[in-house]
């Protein structure tokens, strides 16, 4: 069954399920993103990857700033759309939006909600250990990813997972269940999301990334795959920063304090923790690339017995 659609996103996440629906068959009315903005070293202004996979299938795309204001309402009521699709778009959309399709709005979210409401579903499942996340096709309504979930397929987290594979790894699950809830829509029965079980996934902010020496290696290791690619983790040694993308949980000095350099040869740097202690595989310098412990110790001179802060 072929559905005329809105769909509504901003990131690569958004576009590889922009991509999906398209290739189906439906037809897309309207492609709604975020503005260009400035991006890279020279902060050129740049499209989002829904902004770009919209011009490549040739559908009609607008970047409004806010979907406030009554032109932008009255343009998308006279498509004539069944139902609005909507993943990581950036924008809230106001309640007379959510009425405007007959069969409603749908969010591609990802996580097993109610675990993981909110802006980083993807790095808070990893940061808190959890053995596995997933999609959830919801009807959106007023609340934040309160709504009803309609379809949810489920996916294991590795051991060595990061954000970025992730992130991957859920974009195309997240285009495949979307486009099979539209092929199922009229059969689907909403489940009402339960009252327990609810956690918040707080958006990732660069005030996060700096490693407190004093938790676990097991939490720090989790936290800094959560946070690769972005915003990495970071810590310092005299005055000079480090930024650390791979490690792995060793044994260390109980008695050695919190952020103390154990250890540093080709298989890495071994920094105490609290009570454990953590290899660091894969670090990088300002303005270097990443590299293994061994080039780093090349470059910059971390001696046993040194303070990580």
């Amino acid at each position: 069954m072929a559905l005329k659609l809105i769909f509504a996103g901003t990131p690569a996440f958004a576009a590889s399920s922009l991509r999906a629906i398209h290739a189906a068959g439906h037809n897309v009315g309207m492609v709604l993103t975020q503005p260009d903005r400035p991006a890279g070293r020279g902060q050129r202004m740049t499209a989002s990857p829904v902004s770009a996979a919209a011009l490549e299938m040739g559908v009609p795309l607008q970047k409004p700033a806010t979907l406030r204001d009554a032109s932008i309402q009255e343009e998308l009521s006279s498509i004539g759309a069944d139902v609005m699709v909507v993943v990581a778009y950036g924008l809230i959309l106001p309640a007379t939006l959510l009425s405007i399709p007959p069969l409603g709005c749908l969010n591609i979210h990802a996580s097993l909600l109610p675990r993981w409401r909110g802006a980083a579903p993807i790095q808070r499942a990893i940061e808190a250990g959890d053995a596995e996340t997933g999609i959830s096709i919801m009807q959106m309504d007023a609340g934040l990813d309160t709504g009803p979930v309609l379809l949810e397929r489920r996916l294991a987290i590795r051991p060595d997972e990061t954000a970025g594979t992730l992130f991957d790894r859920l974009a195309h699950l997240g285009a495949a269940t979307i486009t099979e809830a539209l092929e199922r829509l009229p059969e689907l029965v909403p489940r009402i999301q339960p009252a327990t079980g609810i956690t918040y996934a707080a958006k990732i902010t660069k005030g996060e990334a700096h490693i407190d020496w004093t938790k676990s290696a097991e939490v720090l290791e989790r936290k800094i795959r959560a946070f690769d690619p972005f915003p990495g983790c970071d810590t310092e040694y005299a005055g000079q920063r480090l930024k650390v993308w791979q490690s792995a949980v060793s044994a260390g000095h109980a008695d050695a304090r919190p952020g103390t350099i154990l250890d540093a040869t080709s298989d890495g740097i071994l920094v105490q923790c609290a009570g454990d202690a953590l290899r660091l595989t894969q670090l990088q310098i300002p303005g270097g690339r990443r590299a293994t412990g061994a080039e780093i110790l090349g470059r910059l001179k971390l001696p046993v017995g040194g303070l990580l802060t």
